[in-house]
This record gives structure tokens, C-alpha cells and sequence, in this order.
């Protein structure tokens, strides 16, 4: 076979290979689309490595739950953190926490990735979540030298990672006052 007629072959082996990749993963791993004022993210989540963690999202999810609540601390170089706080301030019926799976689903909290906020108790998180905007895996991650729980990582940003970056842009530098902007979460929907 001559040369020129290889590559194109190569070439749509690569792309069916990759079509079916994509596929299987659509299949296997929910993505949820959120708007935010800012724009939309498209995150994929990950079922088998956080199943709790999932679970307890898509349930927010599928209530409607964060429609209209707020991105409320933004804090350039480290996370955006939203899914508690409304126009109206808190007030939103909760589920019961779930317990954190940080320590044992082998993700981290690198940039572009969806993690579950909580208190100082490991076993607190309910609704709230943050998207890093850096890799924080070195003090987010379980850590026998800090926080041996972390903080659940449970999916990533697979569309519109410029919108992330507009919302750190957005963010001022105190990391527990709000953000300069506001930032309004429109809808979280499964795609």
C-alpha cells in the first residue's frame, strides 16, 4: 500500500477510535451543564470513583435545587465556591450530609475540577460545591500532614473552561469575602 494512501486510513482509524471513546464515556459518566451569568460549563462526573458524592449532586440537580443561587466566594488562585446562597440568602431545604470519599477515590483537586465544600467535619457536606481554578491538590487532597480527609473530588470540566477562567477573573482576593462580581448560577441541568 502506498504511503499516501495509509495516512488517510490511519487517520479514520484515529477519528472511529476516538468516537467510540467519547461514547463509552458519555455513557458511563453523567455530564451536567451549567449556566452561569458569566457563561456555561459542561462537567462530566464520576459515578465510579465518588458514587455518593454523585448521587447526592445529581439529587440537587434533578430538584432544581441551585437555580438562582450565587457563586459567592470567588478567590483568584485557588477556587470558586457556590451552591448554598440565594438572592434571599440561605433557606433552601437540605438532604442530610454524606460522608467525604476524598480519601479514597484517588482524585485530586487539580484545575478545572468539581469538588464538594463542607465544615471541618469530613462527614458535613450537603449542597455546596467549588471548582478549582488551580491545581490545589498539595492542600485539598487528604494530607497525613494536614487534613487527612480532603475534600471529595467527583467530576471535571470538559466544556468551557474559559468560563471558569472569566470567573477567577472576576474574583477579588480575600478568601472569605465575596466575589466583586455577581456571579448567579442560572441552571445546572444533565445534558
Amino acid at each position: 500500500m502506498k504511503r499516501s494512501t495509509f495516512l488517510p486510513i490511519v487517520a479514520a482509524f484515529v477519528a472511529v477510535v476516538s468516537l467510540v471513546s467519547a461514547q463509552a464515556v458519555r455513557a458511563d459518566n453523567p455530564v451536567v451543564v451549567m449556566k452561569t451569568s458569566e457563561g456555561t460549563m459542561e462537567i462530566t462526573l464520576y459515578p465510579d470513583k465518588s458514587p455518593i458524592t454523585v448521587k447526592n449532586f445529581l439529587t440537587y440537580v434533578d430538584e432544581k435545587f441551585y437555580d438562582g443561587l450565587f457563586i459567592y466566594r470567588d478567590v483568584q488562585g485557588f477556587v470558586a465556591q457556590g451552591g448554598g446562597v440565594s438572592p434571599q440568602g440561605s433557606g433552601k431545604p437540605e438532604h442530610p450530609p454524606i460522608p467525604d470519599e476524598a480519601a479514597k477515590n484517588g482524585l485530586h483537586n487539580t484545575k478545572g475540577t468539581i469538588s464538594m465544600a463542607r465544615t471541618s467535619d469530613p462527614g458535613s457536606a450537603t449542597t455546596q460545591f467549588f471548582l478549582n481554578f488551580v491545581d490545589n491538590s498539595g492542600s485539598l487532597d487528604p494530607n497525613p500532614m494536614g487534613d487527612p480527609n480532603g475534600y471529595a473530588v467527583f467530576g471535571t470540566i470538559t466544556k468551557g473552561m474559559d468560563v471558569l477562567e472569566k470567573i477567577q477573573s472576576l474574583g477579588g482576593t480575600d478568601p472569605m469575602g465575596p466575589p466583586s462580581h455577581t456571579i448567579t448560577i442560572i441552571s445546572i441541568r444533565r445534558k
